[in-house]
C-alpha cells in the first residue's frame, strides 16, 4: 500500500510537472509569435518608410532630370511628360514666330542681326502650332500636347484628348489609373472584377474606379478632389477674402488688361479696346508691339512684372537688373552667361586660363586687367595672353611679344594689324586716353563720337 501510494503521488507530481512545462513552452511559443508578428510589422513599417523615401527620390529625380541643362540658375525649357509619340503619315503645319535676335547671341563681341523682314532686332523661328508640342527625341517634329493631363498610362492624342491604355481609366483628376483586377486605388479588387471603395469615397457613374465622397453639393466651376472637401477646377481660384462669397472665378494669365476674365484665359474687352492676333490681353491700338506688357495708350506699352520695355524691338525684354551685362537675360532674373564667362551668383565672371597674377584682374575672357588702383574695367589696361607685374603693367610669357593690348608671336603682328584695323585704332585710343589722355582735351564726347579720327 504505502508503495502504491508513493507510485500515485510520483506519477501525478510527473504529470503535473508535464503539465507545467507544456504550459511554459505554450507561454514561450506564444510569446515567440508575438516577437515574429511584432518584427514582421516593424519590418513592414520599415519597408513602408523606405518605398516612400525611394519614391520621394525618384521624384526628385525626375524632377531635375525633367530640366535641360544650362549654365543659367533657373532651367527654362522643361521636357514634358507623358507619352506623346509623332504619327506615322501626320505632319501638322507649322507656325513663325518673331523673338527678339538678342536672345541668339553667345559672343559678347560678336552682335547679331536679325533675319525678320520688318525688324532688324527679330529673329523668325519655326515653331509647334497652337496645341501641338516640340517632341523631346527629336526637335523637327511636333506632337500633340495634353498639358498636365495625361502624364502616364496613356496617349496624348492631336486635340489634347487623352487616350488610356487597356485595362485603364480617365478618373476625376485627368490622370489615367487601373481598374480591376490591376487595382483600384482607394479601394480593393475583388476576385468578380468589382471595385468596394474605401471610405470617403464611392464608385463613379461606371463603375470602374473610386472618386471622393463630399457631404454638400460642390459649388459652381468646383470639383470634389478629396473626401469632405470641395476645390476650384482647373483654370479658377478664390478671390480676396471679402469677395470670397462669389465662390471660384475664371484665373486669365496674364491679366486682361483693359477688360474683364471671362473664361480660363479669355478675356472680353470693354468697348474701345481690343485684343491683338494670338494675345489674350484687351488694349488700345498702338504701334509698338508691346510684348508681355499691353498698351495703355497709344504711346505708352506697361510691361508685366519682370519686364522692361527695350526701344529696339518696342517690346517688353525680361530683366535681370544690372548685373547681367556679360550675358543675355532669357527669362525674369535668369541670365544666360556669354561664351567666356561663368556664372556667379547673380552676375557673370570673364574666365582667364591662365590666370592674371596678383596683380591682375580678369576683364575679360583671357583678357587680364592691369592696374595699381582697383576700379571699373575700363581704367584697367588690357592684357590679352599675358598677366600683370607689381608695377600694373602688362607683361607677355617668353617667346610672346606685345602689341597694344595682345601677347601674340612675333611673325604674327602685321597680319593681325592689317585684318583688324578697327579693333587695332580702338586699342591704341583706349591705351592713349590711359597714359596720356588726361593730359590733353580732345573736346566733348559728343565730338569724338561724331569725329572718330581714330577708325
Amino acid at each position: 500500500m504505502p508503495s502504491t501510494r508513493l507510485l500515485r503521488t510520483v506519477a501525478l507530481q510527473a504529470c503535473l510537472l508535464l503539465i507545467y512545462i507544456c504550459l511554459l513552452q505554450a507561454i514561450e511559443l506564444q510569446l515567440h509569435e508575438q516577437q515574429l508578428q511584432q518584427q514582421l510589422l516593424d519590418e513592414q513599417l520599415r519597408l513602408h518608410q523606405q518605398q516612400q523615401l525611394l519614391k520621394q527620390q525618384r521624384e526628385q529625380q525626375l524632377q531635375q532630370r525633367r530640366y535641360s541643362s544650362t549654365t543659367s540658375t533657373r532651367k527654362p525649357y522643361i521636357i514634358p511628360q507623358g507619352l506623346s509619340l509623332p504619327q506615322r503619315g501626320v505632319y501638322p503645319d507649322k507656325c513663325y514666330r518673331e523673338v527678339p535676335a538678342v536672345f541668339f547671341q553667345y559672343d559678347k563681341e560678336l552682335k547679331i542681326v536679325g533675319n525678320s523682314s520688318t525688324n532688324p532686332y527679330f529673329n523668325v523661328i519655326e515653331v509647334c502650332c497652337k496645341g501641338w508640342r516640340r517632341y523631346e527625341y527629336d526637335w523637327s517634329r511636333c506632337v500633340p500636347d495634353c498639358g498636365d493631363r495625361c502624364k502616364e498610362n496613356g496617349f496624348c492624342l492631336p486635340g489634347g484628348k487623352c487616350q488610356c491604355f487597356s485595362d485603364f481609366v480617365l478618373n476625376y483628376r485627368n490622370e489615367c489609373v487601373a481598374t480591376c483586377p490591376l487595382g483600384c486605388p482607394h479601394g480593393q479588387c475583388y476576385l468578380n472584377g468589382t471595385c468596394r471603395c474605401e471610405p470617403g469615397f464611392e464608385l463613379d457613374g461606371s463603375k470602374r474606379f473610386c472618386q471622393p465622397q463630399c457631404n454638400t453639393t460642390c459649388g459652381h466651376n468646383e470639383l470634389c478632389l478629396e473626401p469632405g472637401k470641395c476645390v476650384c477646377a482647373e483654370g479658377y481660384a478664390r478671390g480676396l477674402r471679402e469677395s470670397n462669397a462669389l465662390g471660384c472665378q475664371p484665373m486669365c494669365i496674364p491679366d486682361c488688361g483693359y477688360g474683364h476674365c471671362v473664361a480660363p484665359n479669355q478675356c472680353e474687352c470693354f468697348p474701345g479696346y481690343q485684343k491683338r492676333m494670338n494675345r489674350s490681353s484687351c488694349e488700345i491700338n498702338c504701334y509698338m508691339r508691346c510684348e508681355n506688357g499691353f498698351c495703355a495708350n497709344q504711346t505708352t506699352c506697361v510691361c508685366q512684372n519682370g519686364y522692361r520695355y527695350d526701344h529696339n524691338t518696342t517690346s517688353c525684354l525680361p530683366d535681370c537688373g544690372d548685373e547681367c551685362r556679360n550675358g543675355v537675360c532669357v527669362s525674369p532674373g535668369n541670365c544666360r552667361c556669354f561664351n567666356g564667362y561663368v556664372r556667379n551668383r547673380e552676375r557673370c565672371d570673364a574666365v582667364c586660363e591662365r590666370g592674371c597674377g596678383f596683380y591682375g584682374r580678369c576683364i575679360a575672357p583671357n583678357v587680364c586687367g592691369c592696374g595699381i588702383v582697383v576700379g571699373a574695367e575700363e581704367s584697367y589696361q588690357r592684357c590679352e595672353n599675358g598677366y600683370c607685374n607689381a608695377e600694373g603693367h602688362c607683361r607677355c610669357l617668353e617667346g610672346k611679344t606685345r602689341f597694344i593690348d595682345k601677347c601674340m608671336s612675333p611673325d604674327t603682328v602685321t597680319t593681325y594689324a592689317s585684318i583688324n584695323p578697327l579693333r587695332v585704332n580702338a586699342s591704341l585710343m583706349h591705351e592713349f586716353q590711359l597714359l596720356l589722355g588726361r593730359h590733353f582735351i580732345l573736346g566733348s564726347a559728343g565730338m569724338l563720337e561724331a569725329n572718330r579720327w581714330w577708325d
